[in-house]
């Protein structure tokens, strides 16, 4: 097994967002929510992440129950405390603080045995950003067909 491995992936982020900084962090789960996390049972969806009180929350990230839990499963969609040090939270404190930017998980996954996420500081991108993005990239793809063609 490698030493990293991804659980899910907010794609969806990558592309409404523009990517500022990026950031790791622990993620405080309860035993059935970590045996979930290991079957991949997990969403990042329309989830984003907070300052409150000098800590960094995880919002609507769904981890589905783990069956074989018993009574004592988890709420699927609870807020969960991210682990970070205290110099990552100032910096994404003066980040917040600029109007218009976002605190959005891009990714969680398995490092060491340990649940993580990857957070990424994004301003969101407007319609017409995406299209020139799209059509860039449209561009890109052309010219490396003709390449090809005529090697």
């Amino acid at each position: 097994m490698s030493e990293s491995s991804t659980i899910a992936q907010n794609r969806r982020a990558r592309h409404d967002y523009e990517i500022l900084a990026r950031f790791e962090a622990g993620v405080v789960l309860s035993g059935s929510e970590i045996k979930s996390v290991r079957e991949h049972h997990v969403q990042l969806q329309g989830s984003y992440a907070r300052l409150k009180n000098g800590e960094v929350w995880l919002v609507d990230v769904h981890i589905a129950p783990y069956a074989n839990a018993g009574y004592s499963g988890h709420k699927p969609d609870r807020d969960r405390k991210l682990l970070l040090h205290k110099k990552e939270i100032h910096r994404i404190e003066e980040y917040l603080g600029e109007r218009g930017l976002t605190l959005i998980p891009l990714a969680m996954y398995l490092k060491r045995g340990r649940a993580k996420v990857e957070l990424g500081v994004g301003r969101g991108l407007k319609h017409y950003d995406k299209r020139s993005k799209i059509a860039e990239r449209d561009v890109e793809r052309d010219m490396q067909r003709a390449l090809r063609r005529n090697a």
